[in-house]
């Protein structure tokens, strides 16, 4: 505490630094989570291809739709990513304007960014936390609590559309199960031609316990 019971004035550079130290902190773990959710990912396209093999139609569209919400969750990331990226751009031009004007600058492009942040769970506490300071030091202004506003998506991720399921089933079995995709749009990455090791069979407790370990992920 300074005198007369006042915080003193934090210097600008270093408020600055670190936040692009916690931006880039944020970037490394949302990195750690895509990995994390293709590895489940690969063990899930295993499977079906084991239950394709069987022509167990079942559990390869169950199996397909956890595929589908694992690739929609790693979109979502790779979203929140490009948010953190351009916020810390802009911290690199508030360090250049500091050492022009000797001052921090009121940003749009931050605080629309940060606006976006705040609604994503991967980085909401960080992000908001982050806003307050932003908001004392004249970067920003006060933006309205959003966080919620995220449900939507995830009740849209919770039925994939029967097209999305047969487009992936036709991809990851080699057109055996499923529709061909319409050209020019496909999804997700071109499947190899190499053979999977055969993996044990696939039980029902196996399978929640999949699903459990990608909601986990992407919550």
């Amino acid at each position: 505490m300074g005198l007369f019971g006042k915080s003193p004035e934090r210097n600008p550079k270093e408020m600055v630094n670190e936040w692009s130290h916690k931006i880039r902190k944020e970037g490394y773990n949302l990195d750690r989570q895509i990995r994390s959710i293709q590895r489940e990912e690969d063990k899930i396209k295993r499977s079906l291809k084991e239950a394709a093999a069987k022509n167990d139609k079942q559990v390869c569209t169950i199996l397909a739709k956890e595929i589908i919400r694992s690739r929609k969750a790693i979109s979502k990331i790779y979203t929140t990513k490009a948010h953190l990226n351009s916020v810390q751009m802009q911290m690199k031009n508030q360090l250049a304007t500091l050492r022009v004007a000797g001052s921090l600058q009121r940003s749009t492009e931050v605080m629309q960014a940060m606006q976006a942040l705040i609604r994503l769970p991967e980085v909401a506490a960080t992000m908001q936390e982050m806003s307050k300071e932003m908001m004392k030091a004249g970067i920003i202004e006060e933006m309205l609590d959003e966080t919620m506003s995220g449900m939507e998506d995830e009740e849209e991720m919770e039925e994939a559309a029967q097209s999305e399921v047969d487009k992936v089933l036709w991809e990851l079995t080699q057109g055996k199960l499923g529709e061909a995709p319409a050209p020019p749009t496909a999804v997700g990455a071109p499947s190899t031609s190499k053979e999977e090791d055969v993996v044990p069979e696939t039980t029902e407790s196996e399978l929640d316990e999949m699903a459990s370990r990608l909601e986990a992920l992407r919550s």
